[in-house]
């Protein structure tokens, strides 16, 4: 058994844990992979990343499509030797192939519904690769039972579906070691597909909330692998999802995705919503398609409900017109109204809720005690435990006493079939039904009123001419909790806790003309015949082809342990800072220019003493003791502060508060930069801003002398980005007629005067050192955020401008890795201390004397 004792997760990951019940060591599946190396090297459990740049042997694209189980029917031979299968038509992941390139090849990776002995595993695979191009995982009994019973079903399904565990008996508790078990079987998953992929050539789409860090394993070996990840369930609000453990992990593996699909808006703004107070991530939307940055990597958030297999119901539909049972029920239900139920046996249904509701309604409208019928279908439950057993006790409950109440000679309100149902049997019973009802309190999508309203529109065409007209129509009484419900605008949408409302949409559905149901019905027919299965799978590749359009163009890192593992993708030109040769160029240059930014520069942003160290002021001193070099702090930073902090430093140039206030030296005085020295707009935003700050607890105003800036870094991040927008939409119009402009930043809103910028000061320092006779043949700039970004975009254009020479060496340098109009990287501001080190190594310091003006310079 696995220790439940595991805290590192980190071995998780990486592979490195004892397997449950693992069986012998199986032959791999033939590999199709073309990269370079040899096979072995890729077959042990090491996070190398793979990622070639030798063309493919393969030039036709692939998709490999993983979830939780295959798209295959497996029974035992009659005679107990071997296995026979055959395809679930009623599988989405085989219908979604209809959606996707004709020429296009599929290939599955999932479980089987059935236990294969470990002796056969390897007859079946082979037999699975062959006839079917499915790729069976089999996972250990005790893994499964622990992954899928376990964390599956008594935890992930609840708490997604709004349920949290408050004790024991209700919901699924956390332990450990079923975290540990989905774990163990996503790694399993995975190298399934590691067997067979081709990581240049092949697309991978994940399915379901049974593999949320399945991406995380396939991204750790394949670092530009395109890869997509569609949730089936509902995404909780972030309130409920950060009651999860692992709530950080599963967000962080699932952006190793590069597309990510929910059904609704609603689930995907409550995982933007996650990844914004748990991460710090802010999404974008552009041209119609949102985006979330993500270490140079935009994982696209892709919103499409799924829609039904139209051609797989119209068959079905067809056969089942002429089978006894469509008449068989007629006839039973001749001269009755037929509501009908199609639910899944499980808690989250609301199947009791809606018998409640039908006992209203003939309680409220006794016109309907003997006309009404409500036709319950109830499938097999796929999960078990108390919580199940419950309702379904309930629901009998329920339904002996509404009959008992109701009953008469030949008529009984409601009629529960708790067995399967086929498909063509289900047809059947939607073509007798008046209206469907569905009352669920949390589903992913459901598919009901789709079956639904496709049925009666292909029973209407079979039948007489005089039949037609009233045979397309339809009504839906639909739980505004379910997926489906946003696209379905002509159905009677409730709130099925409140039994009232719904026994009186039941009864307005039913009691509604003909006419008007039959405009109803159309409406939701054109919606659904044309957003069916194959529109949303075309629709999830096609967005998955545009997100991952530039993935051989960009240059890749893996970086972080465990599931903190991420992809950095960034640009090709883009490139580390060598020490070695910014020295040797340094050595050869005569006149340079140093431009450095300070905090999360020279200062790393968690330091709580912003005094620079005695090294840092060393190291400074002696650079700009060198006659040949031109150095300056730019930094947002007020000129006090500065110039106490740095005031060994005699020939240092210092740009406060972004450049409003300049000197060249010690023993210069101050200049004003800016074009305007009047600070009357103060008056004006400062009430503005402290309006807002009374009303958004955790904010701040920081006052500087030409500038006001409002903090929101400590607030509720939704409140604040919030109050921020409106704040500047406020700010900009008061101040519309003030030399100032008002932009936003990381946490701040921020109010300056116009011309105020680090690009500015950049500029003036290029084109002074250029007036003087004295052009930068060498210009070193480094900064670390957004405010640092338009002095990397001045120096193009200094050079446009001949301010600075084409041959001029310009090494511009972010800190981190990260997108920058920078050409170059340091990781961190020790980093940056080093190099700056090495230069004044490199440097000739000369003994201060002032003997140069200020046109000298």
């Amino acid at each position: 058994m696995m220790s439940r004792s595991y805290t590192n997760l980190l071995d998780l990951a990486s592979g490195n844990f004892p397997v449950m019940g693992q069986p012998r060591e199986k032959k791999r599946l033939p590999r199709v992979m073309t990269v370079p190396g040899v096979i072995s090297e890729l077959d042990d459990d090491q996070a190398n990343s793979v990622a070639s740049d030798v063309p493919s042997s393969i030039i036709q694209d692939r998709i490999i499509i993983v979830a939780n189980q295959l798209p295959v029917k497996a029974k035992r031979r009659p005679d107990n030797k071997g296995w026979s299968f055959s395809w679930d038509d009623d599988s989405l992941l085989l219908q979604l192939k209809d959606g996707l390139p004709e020429e296009m090849e599929v290939l599955y990776v999932g479980s089987l519904k059935v236990d294969v002995d470990p002796s056969e595993q390897d007859d079946v695979s082979q037999l699975l690769l062959d006839r079917f191009k499915c790729v069976p995982a089999f996972l250990p009994p005790d893994i499964l039972t622990k992954f899928y019973h376990g964390f599956c079903k008594q935890h992930l399904w609840p708490l997604f579906h709004y349920m949290l565990p408050f004790s024991a008996n209700h919901g699924g508790r956390f332990y450990r070691s079923l975290w540990e078990a989905y774990v163990a079987a996503n790694k399993i998953f995975s190298q399934r597909v590691i067997e067979v992929i081709n990581p240049e050539d092949d697309y991978v789409w994940i399915h379901d909330y049974h593999l949320m860090v399945l991406p995380t394993f396939l991204r750790r070996r394949f670092n530009r692998l395109r890869m997509g990840f569609f949730l089936h369930s509902p995404f909780p609000s972030s309130e409920i999802y950060r009651t999860l453990p692992v709530r950080e992990e599963i967000l962080k593996a699932l952006l190793n995705s590069d597309l990510i699909g929910f059904h609704t808006f609603d689930y995907a703004r409550h995982f933007l919503s996650c990844c914004s107070r748990m991460l710090g991530l802010e999404y974008q939307s552009k041209r119609g398609y949102i985006g979330l940055e993500y270490y140079g990597r935009t994982i696209g958030i892709k919103i499409m409900p799924v829609g039904i297999h139209m051609a797989q119901i119209e068959s079905v539909l067809r056969l089942a017109d002429k089978e006894w049972r469509v008449g068989e029920l007629k006839q039973q239900f001749e001269g009755k109204t037929v509501l009908l139920g199609v639910d899944d046996m499980d808690v989250f249904k609301g199947v009791n809720l809606k018998l409640l509701a039908m006992e209203q309604m003939l309680k409220q409208h006794p016109k309907w005690q003997g006309r009404a019928v409500l036709v319950q279908i109830a499938n097999p439950a796929r999960g078990r435990g108390q919580d199940l057993e419950e309702i379904q006790a309930e629901i009998t409950a329920s339904c002996k006493r509404i009959n008992e109440t109701f009953r008469q000679p030949g008529y009984e309100p409601i009629v529960f079939i708790d067995r399967p149902v086929s498909l063509s049997e289900r047809v059947a019973y939607y073509s007798v039904a008046e209206c469907v009802v569905v009352t669920a309190v949390r589903d992913g999508m459901n598919l009901t009123p789709y079956e639904y309203i496709v049925c009666r529109q292909g029973v209407s065409e079979s039948e007489s001419s005089s039949e037609s007209s009233g045979s397309k129509k339809s009504m839906l009484v639909v739980s505004e909790f379910i997926g489906c419900s946003p696209s379905l605008s002509g159905a009677i949408r409730v709130n099925p806790w409140n039994i009232e409302t719904t026994a009186e949409a039941m009864n307005e559905a039913i009691s509604m003309a003909d006419a008007e149901k039959q405009l109803r019905h159309e409406k939701h027919y054109r919606y659904v015949s044309s957003h069916d299965v194959a529109f949303w799978s075309r629709s999830f590749f096609q967005d998955m082809e545009r997100t991952c359009k530039d993935h051989f163009r960009r240059r890749c890192w893996g970086i972080g342990l465990s599931f903190g593992f991420r992809v950095v993708a960034l640009d090709p030109n883009f490139r580390k800072l060598s020490i070695d040769h910014i020295v040797s160029v340094y050595l050869r240059s005569k006149n340079r220019a140093i431009l450095l930014d300070y905090d999360g520069t020279v200062m790393p942003q968690t330091s709580h003493n912003k005094t620079p160290s005695s090294e840092v002021i060393s190291i400074i001193n002696t650079l700009s003791s060198d006659i040949k070099n031109t150095i300056f702090v730019v930094s947002g930073r007020g000129r006090d502060s500065l110039a106490q902090w740095f005031s060994p430093c005699k020939k240092l140039g210092i740009a406060a508060e972004h450049g409003y206030f300049m000197r060249w030296s010690a023993n210069d005085n101050w200049e004003v930069c800016g074009q305007n020295s009047e600070f009357g707009w103060k008056e004006i935003a400062e009430p503005v801003m402290k309006l807002y700050t009374e009303a958004t607890d955790g904010s701040s105003i920081e006052t500087k002398e030409s500038a006001l800036v409002w903090h929101h870094r400590d607030a509720d991040p939704g409140f604040g980005s919030s109050q921020a927008k409106e704040m500047l939409d406020h700010l900009e119009s008061v101040l519309a007629n003030e030399p100032v402009t008002v932009k936003s930043g990381q946490f701040i809103v921020e109010v300056k005067p116009q011309g105020v910028s680090k690009g500015v000061v950049a500029e003036k320092i290029f084109t002074t050192m250029a007036e003087s006779g004295r052009q930068a043949d060498f210009v070193l700039c480094i900064g670390d955020d957004r405010s640092d970004e338009e002095m990397f975009e001045i120096i193009s254009s200094a050079i446009s401008s001949g301010v600075l020479s084409s041959n001029t060496s310009v090494f511009a340098c972010t800190v981190g890795q990260k997108p920058s109009k920078a050409k170059y990287y340091l990781d961190d501001p020790a980093e940056v201390v080093n190099m700056l080190e090495s230069l004044a190594e490199a440097s000739d310091p000369e003994p201060f004397s002032d003997t140069r003006s200020e046109d000298s310079i």
